[in-house]
């Protein structure tokens, strides 16, 4: 399998690497083939990373790819550790080694099949989710996810508009009993919930 949400792509190795500058911070990354959007950081990734305020507390990336988001996050927020997990296990070396290319101390990863091998609960969830993969992947991690959040907490998500963002809308509503669009730009929503106490 060569899709970047196979646990073990059998494309041969083609590393990279790319610079991703957010709010004055320079993120050094290490990319390959076989994870998602391996020639530069995506619009969508981007446009999340951007929409969330600064945070506390435990956020968890789901779907963390190379680990943009999370490192990122962990980046901007020192005060906070951020978990990133991934189905992908050659995203998740990418990941570690990218922490620690990039000397962030309050970040890990591994590899998880959505929320299989997530023991604790967040404060944020984020996740710019594989919806090449269907209704029947992403939904479960829609519903599955406010049983990780803290009473309080949030989940945000990216989604193109032509990719389902509307239908997300509504599911992470009939979840949550609440959402609302915090950003749109480009066809790109990001969405968000919050787990009521």
């Amino acid at each position: 399998m060569n899709h970047y949400y196979s646990e073990n792509p059998d494309v041969a190795h083609n590393y990279s690497k790319i610079e991703y500058n957010i709010h004055n911070r320079l993120i050094n990354l290490v990319t390959d083939a076989g994870v998602f959007s391996k020639s530069k950081v995506d619009f969508g990734s981007d446009l999340l990373i951007r929409s969330i305020p600064s945070v506390k507390g435990k956020i968890l990336d789901i779907g963390c790819g190379y680990g943009v988001v999370g490192i990122s996050l962990a980046a901007l927020n020192p005060d906070c550790s951020v978990t990133m997990i991934d189905i992908n296990n050659r995203a998740i070396d990418l990941t570690l080694n990218n922490i620690s290319l990039n000397n962030i101390s309050n970040a890990t990863a591994f590899q998880s099949d959505g929320f299989f091998n997530v023991k604790e609960k967040f404060d944020l969830i984020v996740s710019n989710p594989p919806v090449r993969t269907g209704k029947k992947v992403i939904y479960p991690i829609y519903e599955n996810s406010i049983n990780f959040l803290n009473n309080g907490g949030f989940i945000y998500l990216v989604i193109q508009k032509k990719q389902g963002a509307q239908s997300t809308f509504e599911k992470l509503e009939s979840v949550y009993g609440n959402c609302e669009v915090v950003n749109k730009e480009k066809g790109y929503w990001i969405v968000r919930s919050s787990k009521l106490p």
